[in-house]
Order: C-alpha cells, then structure tokens, then sequence
C-alpha cells in the first residue's frame, strides 16, 4: 500500500469526508481554549482508545503520524527552556529559565499538539480527494470553480514523492549529488519547487480551456449524501471534545486564553 493513497479499510472509511473533517474541528476548537494538562491528556487519552478501533495498518500510521510525533516533543523542549517564568526556577542561564511554569507548559504544550495532530492525520488518511471534492460541493455547497482547484491541487501532492526520486537520480546522474547534504537538498527543494509553478500552470491552462472555470452549474458524476454514521461520527467528537473541557474545568486547570 502506498503512504500517499487514502486508506479505505476501516470504520472511517465509510464516514463522508465533509463529517471527518467537522470531527477534526470540534476537536481542535475546544483544544485551543485552553492550554492545560488535564483537558488535552483526556482528549489524547480518548482518541488513543478510539484509534484500537480504526483498523488502520501499524505501518501506514506510523508513516503518517511520524511528524506530529517528532513535532510534539520539539515543540515541549522549546517552551520548556523558554516558556513563561512562574514558581521555583530550577535552572537559569542567559536566555534559558525551567522553572514550574515552563515545565506545566511544556507538557500541556507537547500533549496538545498530540491531541490536535493525532486525530487530524488519521481523518485525513482516510479521505480520497474526489470523495472529498464531492463532498465540499454536494454538501456544503462550495463554488465549483473553487472545489475542482482544489482537487487538482491535492491531486499533484502524491507526485511529489515521485518528482524528489526522480529529480535525485537524475543529478546523481550528472554527478552533482555526491557532497554537500544540506546543499544538495536546499537544490533539489528549489527544483522541485520550480517544477511544481511550472506543472500547476499547466494544469491550470489545460483546466481553463476545458471549461472548468465556467460559471454555469455544474453536475457531479457520483453523489455525496450526509447518512447517520456520518452524525455518529460528528457526536463522537464532540463527545470527546466535552469530556476533555469538563474533565479540565472539574480539576480546575481550565482557563480560557486571553480572558
């Protein structure tokens, strides 16, 4: 199985993408109201439990979910050594203070981003783009114009994989590969970027004199209905979402940003 195809198999494979992505935002919402411990460990919690129930293949979501788990722990270090001052500070050099404060942010920061990335990947995994073209102009009403941009965009992002393997081969070829790392991928990132402006001008041109960009109603080959496993799923994340705030205002910890 490819890391960039979506993933079919599974309870969220049969969810309407428009539900999945609702999902990912109850979740996200009511995560960044707070930056506590309590609300966003119960949330991870919660979506650990459900993510048994996903049937997705270990290989698969480790691929997907690599970033979100590099991120995490990076983000909880940087606010660790320069996050607010507040308590016993235990360590102070220059610039860098831990103190109790930086540490609460820290975890509160690291468990967050866990419980806002975890979710998102693994809804995103699972929606195929024509399915979730569908969806956007069936029911959410979108603009077509805007709706089929976007799936021609999201279509091109799996030849990016494809596109850095061959521009590799291609300069260790004419032999301008062999020294230099991070020289040789800051070139290769600009190739692949100006290869990217050239193809999406193409394929806007192509899309233009096709009769994309008509303003008249469009019809869609295949029918995007909003079932009951779709509400499901939407309760189900709002379920999490309300456990996670109530379980944070019942300890306490819960405090609103900026209020």
């Amino acid at each position: 199985m490819s890391i960039i195809a979506p993933v079919r198999q599974g309870p969220l494979g049969a969810v309407n993408p428009v539900a999945k992505l609702g999902a990912a935002l109850i979740v996200t919402v009511v995560l960044l109201l707070s930056i506590d411990i309590v609300s966003a460990a119960v949330a991870l919690g919660l979506e650990l439990v459900l993510l048994c129930f996903s049937r997705i293949p270990f290989r698969v979501l480790a691929l997907r979910t690599a970033p979100v788990w590099i991120a995490a722990p990076l983000a909880g270090i940087t606010t660790l050594l320069y996050g607010r001052t507040s308590g016993v500070v235990y360590v102070q050099w220059m610039f860098v203070e831990i103190s109790d404060g930086s540490i609460q942010l820290a975890v509160a920061t690291t468990l967050r981003i866990l419980a806002i990335g975890l979710p998102a990947v693994l809804l995103f995994i699972t929606i195929d783009p024509t399915d979730l073209a569908d969806g956007l102009a069936q029911v959410l009403h979108l603009p077509a114009r805007f709706v089929l941009g976007g799936l021609a965009g999201l279509r091109l992002v799996g030849l990016f994989v494809d596109d850095w393997r061959a521009l590799s081969l291609a300069r260790r070829a004419r032999g301008i590969s062999e020294s230099g790392a991070l020289r040789r991928m800051l070139g290769q990132a600009f190739a692949l970027f100006v290869l990217s402006i050239r193809r999406g001008t193409k394929l806007a041109t192509a899309m233009e004199a096709r009769g994309f960009g008509a303003s008249t109603v469009r019809t869609w080959a295949r029918q995007s209905v909003f079932r009951g496993r779709d509400w499901v799923a939407l309760s189900v994340a709002a379920a999490v979402a309300i456990t996670a705030a109530g379980a944070a205002i019942a300890a306490g910890t819960w405090h609103v940003l900026g209020a």
